[in-house]
């Protein structure tokens, strides 16, 4: 599976286009703004699109996915149901963050901690890490190590717990219990800044 990741809106919000090499599909991770540069992405790697998916429904990660979804024709995928209410609040967002203004939307589905999403030929584990957001959830895929993680931690840091319903207690054990074990080796994709892994974190990351 290959990915490109770039910056999109004034929060430089890491979004990511996954492809499955084998079948020429894929998705879209957090997609929070410039949907056409994002569709002019897919179309230079030649990417079919199946899929958003999105980690967590904060405004600067799911800004551009209703837009996307409807122009493609595929669903939005995640996250877990606790963040309903973000996405009832989309447009309190946008205002709040003096984007443009946006309709509230719902995910076409939800997940739950386990399953599995399939993106061509390619599986991505579904793995739910409350904290920053109580539905976030975290997509990794195990044969390349490689984990999109959105805000839950960052090169450096965590995310931030002082949003409705975040706490920081919860957010330290996601990250301590359900990403950590997957590995040193493991490298990750955050929703802002600089890939990293998760040894890295470990050994140097002052919230850990």
């Amino acid at each position: 599976m290959e990915y490109y990741t770039i910056a999109v809106t004034s929060f430089a919000q890491n979004c990511s286009l996954l492809h499955c090499r084998e079948s020429g599909r894929g998705a879209f991770v957090d997609p929070g703004g410039e949907p056409q540069r994002l569709l002019s992405l897919a179309m230079e790697h030649e990417v079919g699109i199946d899929a958003v998916l999105l980690t967590h429904g904060h405004l600067d990660h799911v800004g551009a996915a209703r837009d996307l979804a409807d122009r493609l024709g595929v669903p939005i995928i995640g996250p877990q149901q606790e963040d309903a209410f973000w996405f009832e609040a989309l447009d309190q967002q946008a205002q709040m963050f003096g984007f443009p203004p946006l309709t509230p939307f719902q995910p076409d589905r939800w997940l739950t901690d386990g399953e599995t999403i399939q993106i061509g030929q390619q599986s991505l584990e579904v793995i739910h890490t409350p904290g920053h957001t109580p539905g976030h959830v975290v997509f990794y895929h195990r044969p390349q190590q490689i984990a999109f993680v959105g805000d839950v931690l960052f090169r450096g840091s965590i995310g931030r717990s002082d949003f409705p319903r975040g706490d920081q207690a919860t957010l330290l054990r996601s990250i301590h219990e359900r990403l950590l074990p997957l590995g040193d080796e493991v490298r990750f994709v955050a929703g802002h800044g600089p890939e990293s892994t998760f040894g890295r974190e470990r050994r140097s990351n002052p919230f850990l």
